[in-house]
């Protein structure tokens, strides 16, 4: 079964970082995904950059679309990237999460895949 696990980080936390550091992190983070790969669990990850890069939040209301350009003021945390994995259980899901090194400066948030209707 799929699950996503949503990387949720504080905002501005990135900018605390030297780009050395910033880096070596990616870098953990790259070898993490190479590991579930290897281990034939992984669908889909990346990063996403942060909501100041071009990000947009789009609204239909009574056919009229609102598009809202970032950054975001009241958002405290962001979606630092995702991994889309496919494991048996919600516990082996789990299991990959305490495995992920951003849960050491994120929340690394687990949610089944399903239908949008349940």
């Amino acid at each position: 079964m799929p699950y996503m696990l949503l990387i949720q980080e504080p905002v501005g936390q990135r900018a605390t970082r030297t780009q050395a550091e910033g880096e070596a992190v990616f870098a953990r983070m790259l070898r993490f995904a190479d590991e579930l790969k290897t281990r034939g669990v992984l669908r889909g990850v990346e990063s996403l950059s942060s909501p100041r890069e071009g990000a947009a939040r789009v609204q239909v209301r009574g056919g009229k679309a609102q598009v809202l350009d970032g950054p975001f003021a009241e958002a405290k945390e962001m979606v630092g990237g995702f991994f889309l994995v496919d494991v048996a259980t919600r516990e082996e899901a789990v299991a990959i999460a305490r495995e992920c090194p951003a849960a050491e400066w994120a929340t690394v948030e687990v949610r089944a895949t399903g239908p949008c209707y349940t």
